[in-house]
């Protein structure tokens, strides 16, 4: 649903800034061959904007050429990492997604592991070169603010480091509280264009996810503050928290199952030990209603994710748990969660980040969770010191 519901909501901008509304021939004239091109973060990839790229690009064949794609994580359309596309571009992703790991894979384009935490210094020191940004906002408010909406990540960085920022504007983007509020003079381009916000569902649980869900949970006391990643096994562990109180939340992503926490009041950040009575995280990856929920929402704060995934900041909260789920655990205690034997599955992401900063975190606890591989599932549970632990299935 749109969130924000003004019938002409940029009839006044256009008329100030008539310079910041242009064809889409003439806005995307200005990307050059060998520019660095940043996307948007997740569920915030501006679809609209990428596909009219790639439109032009069609029409153009030979306007941009050697040009490199920068995106964490791609979850909507990703046309710039096809084959018939690689003389023009070359993809480049700090975490693989569905519909870039055949291409990162095969070698069509590349994986930079990183914690995203360094990321927007790397902008910042132009390490990592960022020419243009393209991103998605909501329109702008009475002041001419616009919201990252959904992903301020390391999106806030790319566009302040952008020597070109064009942005979809959509009517569907959440207006946040946080880092993510972006002058309209910053943007050298606005697009219009409203369509519903990607969405995130993670896979189907089932008896053995439940399961885990339920043990995990258990480890998980009133007043801690959490931090839980993505997949079936985080949020059948969400599903398992709705009896415990005054939970804190600070974390990169907010999911579906956070936002239920917050609603029934589970999560209420009262014990925070620093942000108190704030949700803090980076970005958002749900449903429509989680997006409503969070659209003009004082108690939760998105900030950039040099911030929310410092090992230092997340250290500095008493009781801190950080809950995610990994592929493999090899016989040293080894674990991996961003490749299967030698294929590149996901990314290093915040996962590192979070756990080192709840070791670090007075009362703190890491919980890696995984399936059993062992005979009959049986359960495999090893403490170090007791605070870092795995926990399984067992039936």
């Amino acid at each position: 649903m749109k969130l924000n519901g003004a019938e002409n909501p940029m009839e006044e901008w256009r008329k100030r800034y008539p310079e910041k509304f242009a064809s889409e021939e003439q806005i995307f004239s200005h990307i050059h061959r060998g520019n660095h091109i940043f996307v948007g973060t997740g569920c915030g990839e501006p679809q609209f904007l990428i596909q009219a790229l790639i439109n032009y690009v069609s029409s153009h064949p030979k306007v941009i050429f050697d040009a490199e794609v920068i995106h964490i994580w791609t979850l909507g359309v990703a046309p710039y990492a096809e084959k018939k596309f690689s003389d023009n571009f070359r993809h480049t992703s700090f975490f693989i997604g569905k519909n870039t790991r055949e291409s990162i894979n095969q070698g069509l384009a590349d994986y930079t592991p990183i914690f995203l935490s360094q990321l927007p210094d790397l902008f910042y020191r132009k390490t990592i070169p960022i020419d243009v940004a393209l991103i998605q906002t909501s329109p702008p408010d009475r002041h001419g603010y616009l919201s990252l909406g959904v992903s301020v990540d390391v999106v806030k960085a790319a566009v302040e480091v952008a020597t070109l920022v064009i942005a979809q504007v959509n009517s569907y983007m959440p207006r946040v509280h946080g880092d993510g509020f972006l002058p309209i003079s910053e943007v050298d381009f606005l697009l219009p264009h409203d369509e519903p916000i990607l969405e995130y569902h993670g896979e189907p649980d089932d008896e053995e996810v439940r399961k885990i869900g339920n043990y995990v949970s258990r480890l998980v006391q009133d007043g801690d503050t959490i931090q839980v990643g993505y997949g079936s096994i985080p949020n059948a562990i969400l599903a398992n928290l709705k009896e415990k109180k005054h939970l804190g939340i600070h974390t990169e992503l907010l999911s579906d199952g956070i936002a239920e926490l917050l609603k029934i009041g589970v999560a209420d950040n009262s014990k925070k030990t620093i942000n108190r009575g704030k949700t803090v995280t980076s970005f958002c990856m749900g449903s429509p209603e989680t997006y409503a929920y969070i659209h003009d929402n004082p108690a939760l704060e998105f900030r950039t994710i040099d911030y929310t995934n410092n090992p230092l900041i997340i250290a500095q909260h008493d009781n801190m748990v950080a809950i995610n789920s990994v592929l493999d655990v090899d016989l040293t205690g080894q674990a991996t969660a961003e490749s299967i034997g030698h294929v590149f599955y996901s990314g290093i992401g915040g996962q590192a980040d979070f756990m080192r900063g709840a070791m670090l975190a007075r009362n703190g606890k890491t919980i890696l969770a995984l399936r059993s591989t062992a005979e009959k599932a049986r359960t495999v549970r090893k403490s170090s010191s007791g605070r870092s632990r795995s926990a399984t299935n067992r039936s």
